[in-house]
């Protein structure tokens, strides 16, 4: 039966295995030497086996002792990390930050948001979902994450709350070695019309309903960035493409910017979106603080420049399809 085996008993044997001997646990634990010495009897026997030798000067554990510290420090730490989650949560921290991301979002401005959170809040969990278009938005709304990162379609409605947090600027690039590579600039709509254009979709409503800024007559759609830059770069067509994903291949020659008749380029306003009723706890108020901190300090060429909040039901959805 071991009904009677308490958690005090399993951090009384593993002061014993650590510091060499009853009377040492008990200095460390602020108890008498006979409490230790009773609290090891009675896991022996509630067990039913010997956890230390008694036949020398010094009690030394047994095999099976030896194993079942092992098994005593990891039920201890454990307990210990449960405490500490519930102080947490009674501090309004999340049971678990659940974080439903745009694939627009840069990915290594969010990574190292999330490793200061993890410095911040150590024991914390967290679960991110990175998504195609209007994907985060709707695993938001199905209730499987808490807060999302990305651009609202249709803008706010009653059962969300929004907070405006970025702009991604989008840009026109094609390979080093394509055909429009070498038009002359600007280039007019009617230049683009006869090549392949490279669109994103999705499954979702958001995106298969996304039809504006489609110039070329043939159209190649791709359900995630990463396939479609692999299809950029190996000059498939052109497409507009968030400007922290084409910076290094620019710069490496493989891509070129093109410059277009059309002055102004395409964007994303993305937003900090929660459930309406649904407060984000004091970690996911972190990290969103943490991220407007990093936003401001990105060079305008990599991220669009932070703008002022404002009411977000007039312009939240994409003015061009990408």
């Amino acid at each position: 039966m071991i009904d009677p085996l308490t958690l005090d008993q399993m951090r009384v044997l593993v002061a014993v295995a650590e510091f060499g001997s009853f009377s040492a646990a008990a200095r460390k634990l602020g108890r008498v030497q006979s409490a230790i010495s009773q609290a090891v009897q009675t896991m022996e026997t509630t067990l039913g086996v010997m956890l230390f030798d008694r036949s020398t000067k010094t009690p030394t554990l047994t095999d099976a002792g030896a194993a079942i510290v092992n098994d005593a420090r990891t039920i201890v730490a454990s307990a210990m990390a449960l405490r500490a989650r519930a102080q947490s949560i009674a501090q309004d921290v999340e049971a678990e930050l659940t974080l439903a991301v745009d694939a627009t979002f840069p990915m290594p401005l969010l990574m190292r948001s999330l490793e200061a959170l993890r410095g911040a809040f150590p024991l914390l969990p967290a679960t991110v979902f990175t998504e195609a278009l209007g994907g985060a938005e709707e695993t938001l709304r199905s209730g499987a994450a808490r807060m999302a990162i990305c651009p609202l379609h249709g803008g706010v409605t009653p059962e969300i709350d929004a907070e405006f947090l970025t702009t991604i600027k989008l840009e026109p690039v094609v390979a080093a070695d394509h055909p429009l590579a070498r038009e002359r600039e600007p280039i007019p709509r009617e230049a683009l019309e006869p090549h392949i254009q490279l669109v994103l979709t999705g499954r979702t409503a958001f995106a298969q309903n996304l039809r504006g800024g489609i110039i070329s007559h043939h159209i190649w759609r791709f359900a995630d960035l990463a396939t479609r830059l692999e299809f950029l770069l190996g000059g498939f067509g052109w497409c507009f493409m968030p400007r922290h994903l084409i910076e290094d291949h620019v710069a490496a020659g493989r891509l070129k910017r093109l410059v277009l008749f059309d002055p102004h380029p395409p964007e994303f306003r993305i937003h900090v979106v929660s459930g309406r009723g649904r407060r984000l706890g004091k970690a996911g108020r972190w990290l969103v603080a943490d991220l407007r901190e990093r936003l401001t300090t990105c060079p305008e060429s990599f991220i669009g420049p932070e703008r002022k909040v404002r009411d977000v039901a007039d312009a939240d959805s994409v003015r061009l399809s990408v």
